[in-house]
C-alpha cells in the first residue's frame, strides 16, 4: 500500500514534466519529403494556394508602392527581407487546407476563410503580434544603422542608396553589420515560429507552449531545421524579385510543406 501511495503522489510530477508536446528529430530526407508533399497539396488544391499566394504578393506590392511614394526607396531591400519574416502567419489558410487534405475532409472557401478569420480570437493572434513586433524591430534597426553610418538625411533614390552602400567604407560596414543583425533576428523568429503557427491552428494550446515547442524542435535537429529556414528565406526573396509574382506559386508550396514539417517534427496529441 505504501508503494502504491508513493506512485500516486509522484504521478503529478511526471505529468508536469511531460506538459510540452514531444518533438522528433528531422533529417534532410524529411525535408525533401515535405517539399514533395507541399507540391502535392498545392496541385490538389491550386486555387486556394494561388489565392493566399496572391494575397501575400499584393501585400508586398502595396508596401513597395508606399515606400516609393514616400521617397524611401532605399528601404525596398530590407523591406523585402523583413516581409519574408511574416510568411508563416500569412500561410495559416494553407495549413488548414493541408490539414483537411490529410484528414480527407471537404474543403470549401467559406470554411477556410472562416478558420483564418477566427484565428484573431485564438492564440495564433498573439503569435501574429509576436511576428509583427519582430518585423518592426527589423525595420527600426535598419533605420538606426542608416543613421549611424550615413547620418539622418536618408536617400532620395534607390540608386543613391546602392551607390553609397557599395562604394564607400561606411556603406560596406553598414552592409556587413546589417546582414549580421538581420540573420540574428531571422534566426530568432524562425526558431519561435517554424512549428508553432501550424501547431496553434490544430491544437488548443497557448502560444508560449507553442513557441517553446518550436524552439525545442529546432534544437532537436539544428542543422536540418536551420537549412530549411535558410531555404525558405532565400526562396521567398527570389520569388519576390519579379514584382512579387513568384510568391503566387512559391508561398503555397512552402506553406503546405511547413504543415508537413510540423507533423513530422511534433508527435501527435
Amino acid at each position: 500500500m505504501a508503494k502504491k501511495l508513493k506512485e500516486s503522489t509522484e504521478q503529478p510530477i511526471e505529468t508536469s514534466n511531460s506538459g510540452f508536446p514531444t518533438v522528433r528529430k528531422i533529417s534532410f530526407s524529411d525535408l525533401r519529403s515535405i517539399l514533395v508533399l507541399g507540391w502535392r497539396d498545392f496541385c490538389r488544391a491550386p486555387l486556394f494556394g494561388m489565392f493566399f499566394g496572391s494575397v501575400y504578393a499584393i501585400g508586398g506590392l502595396l508596401l513597395m508602392a508606399g515606400v516609393f511614394t514616400l521617397d524611401m526607396a532605399w528601404l525596398a531591400y530590407p523591406l523585402i527581407i523583413g516581409f519574408a519574416l511574416i510568411g508563416p502567419f500569412i500561410a495559416t489558410g494553407l495549413y488548414e487546407v493541408s490539414r483537411r487534405l490529410e484528414n480527407q475532409t471537404k474543403i470549401t472557401w467559406s470554411d477556410i476563410l472562416t478558420i483564418v478569420w477566427e484565428q484573431h480570437r485564438r492564440e495564433l493572434g498573439w503569435m501574429a503580434f509576436v511576428m509583427l513586433f519582430i518585423f518592426w524591430i527589423w525595420m527600426y534597426q535598419i533605420r538606426t544603422l542608416v543613421a549611424v553610418f550615413f547620418g539622418f538625411n536618408g536617400f532620395a533614390t534607390l540608386d543613391g542608396f546602392v551607390e553609397a552602400v557599395f562604394t564607400t567604407p561606411n556603406g560596406l560596414m553598414f552592409l556587413a553589420v546589417g546582414h549580421v543583425i538581420g540573420a540574428i533576428i531571422s534566426l530568432i523568429l524562425f526558431t519561435l515560429t517554424v512549428v508553432s503557427c501550424p501547431m496553434l491552428l490544430e491544437r488548443e494550446i497557448d502560444f508560449i507552449t507553442a513557441m517553446v515547442t518550436s524552439i525545442r524542435a529546432v534544437f532537436k535537429s539544428p542543422i536540418a531545421m536551420l537549412s530549411w529556414g535558410a531555404f525558405v528565406v532565400v526562396s521567398i526573396i527570389l520569388a519576390a524579385i519579379p514584382a512579387f509574382l513568384g510568391l503566387v506559386i512559391v508561398l503555397p508550396i512552402l506553406g503546405h510543406a511547413t504543415w508537413h514539417l510540423y507533423k513530422k517534427a511534433v508527435e501527435p496529441e
